[in-house]
């Protein structure tokens, strides 16, 4: 496996492993695959900040992104969707991506990322409840699903209300 930036080339090969990754019986085309292309074409998206890993042969098995988020005035990042095709799950890959992505943020200067996730999952990349850090969702009931991972130049002056990019309030 290799992880790499997102090439212009791989948005196919990645659109279809966030759709395979989440797709369900009833909802064959869900709604992260969409958001993923919503994310592209707004002013959040940041390509350095778009991995993707590769298999074997070199094809995509998964993906994972941070965009621009803002906690007031203050940009932040968003980390989502993490990707990773069925047949590859439970094979370290998204453990893999999401390493690599936080090393990529946390070398180009961003103070935290934030998501909303399960906490068994994220607690080992060292997010905590935001709360912790005086940080609240943009949706109450979150509270207990939305955390934070600080990084280097993490300034705990900055709370308030997380404000994701633009498409996710279009979900």
């Amino acid at each position: 496996m290799l992880i790499r930036r997102e090439a212009p080339a791989d948005e196919p090969a990645v659109r279809a492993v966030t759709t395979a990754a989440f797709a369900k019986p009833e909802t064959p085309d869900p709604v992260e695959a969409g958001l993923l292309d919503q994310l592209r074409t707004c002013g959040a998206w940041l390509p350095e900040l778009s991995m993707v890993a590769t298999g074997d042969q070199g094809e995509i098995v998964g993906h994972v992104v941070c965009t621009r988020g803002h906690i007031g005035t203050h940009p932040v990042l968003a980390l989502g969707p993490l990707s990773v095709h069925p047949t590859h799950q439970r094979r370290g890959i998204g453990l893999a991506l999401v390493h690599a992505v936080l090393g990529a943020a946390d070398a180009t200067g961003e103070p935290l990322v934030a998501l909303l996730g399960s906490p068994a999952y994220y607690t080992r990349f060292g997010f905590r409840p935001a709360r912790e850090y005086a940080i609240t969702p943009p949706d109450p009931t979150w509270a207990d699903y939305f955390q934070v991972r600080t990084l280097t130049t993490y300034d705990p002056a900055v709370r308030g209300t997380f404000a994701y990019p633009e498409p996710f309030n279009n979900l």
